[in-house]
């Protein structure tokens, strides 16, 4: 099986938030990359669909929460590239699957509830053998996607990039795709991240095992930063759906609120308070994630435009 991916877009961003400071800042359109499994989740999967094709599994088994774009994207891809897929759901089960569980079903995602304390357990081998003994053989993807099969897909970002830039920043979940452009930077260049839950400082060693995992290599090019996640995954403030909804207005980009809107409200107000020398060249990545603008607004009420 191959999957070849089109370059993404790159566009630069006009806005005089930028201009008075002399900063020079591009958006790469990750979220274009695909009608349903776009931004950082194609990219993710792009070598763990080939690796388990060649491996001859026809099931795909992962993990997620119940408003999870992981999991939304694995039923998008196996149903594309001709899996069968089981999604073990973090929580109790839902009478009315919202947006996200709704379409999976509808890609004929199988739904496997796993209470909070069990799920915990995921990837121990006794909870790992129990599924294998209900459901069979599969070839197990991790929670959120990431592993150095990710991070080969994630490192392609930094090839496509045409532009000479300093920074390249990306929103942060379990950290696999800014593991990725790190290896793909390779020592040069600087890259920034924004963990969108809360006490996201964990991640600077997860991130450094993932690219271990991947490439063996120690790289310090890079930082997180922490003041931007908002409270954690599904906490807001209207500051955010302020800056969200004005940014679609101003430059016709959809932002979601749980990671690029988050990332894109730090990066402004990391420019405001004079954290870029002027004249830097910032690529920031859409990772995509708005199949899940939907579910926020059903739960908080109408507040993305």
């Amino acid at each position: 099986m191959k999957i070849v991916l089109p370059p993404s877009p790159i566009q630069e961003i006009r806005d005089d938030r930028l201009k008075v400071k002399g900063i020079q800042l591009y958006i790469k359109r990750d979220d274009l990359l695909h009608p349903e499994i776009s931004g950082n989740k194609i990219r993710k999967l792009k070598y763990n669909l080939i690796q388990a094709k060649n491996e001859g599994f026809d099931t795909l088994l992962t993990f997620g929460g119940a408003y999870s774009n992981h999991i939304f994207a694995v039923a998008a891809a196996a149903e594309i590239y001709g899996f069968k897929t089981i999604g073990v759901i973090r929580g109790e089960a839902y009478q009315d699957l919202n947006p996200t569980l709704r379409y999976a079903v509808s890609k004929g995602m199988h739904l496997h509830y796993s209470s909070r304390e069990d799920y915990r357990k995921k990837y121990t081998p006794e909870f790992v053998n129990a599924l294998r003994n209900l459901y069979g053989n599969f070839y197990l993807i991790p929670e959120g996607g990431t592993n150095p099969h990710a991070l080969k897909g994630c490192a392609e970002i930094v090839k496509e990039i045409d532009v000479n830039f300093d920074y390249i920043t990306a929103s942060c979940g379990t950290g696999g795709t800014l593991g990725g452009i790190i290896a793909g930077l390779d020592g040069n260049k600087h890259a920034i991240g924004f963990p969108a839950l809360k006490g996201g400082g964990f991640l600077k060693n997860d991130i450094q095992q993932h690219i271990r995992k991947y490439n063996d290599s120690v790289y310090i090019n890079w930082h997180l930063m922490l003041d931007y996640h908002f409270g954690g995954y599904a906490r807001y403030s209207m500051d955010l759906i302020n800056f969200i909804n004005g940014f679609k207005a101003d430059h016709n980009i959809p932002l979601d609120p749980v990671y690029t809107g988050k990332m894109m409200f730090g990066i402004f107000d990391m420019i405001r308070n004079n954290k870029f020398t002027v004249g830097s060249k910032i690529i920031a990545i859409h990772t995509g994630g708005l199949q899940g603008i939907s579910g926020f607004n059903k739960r908080f009420g109408d507040l993305i435009h």
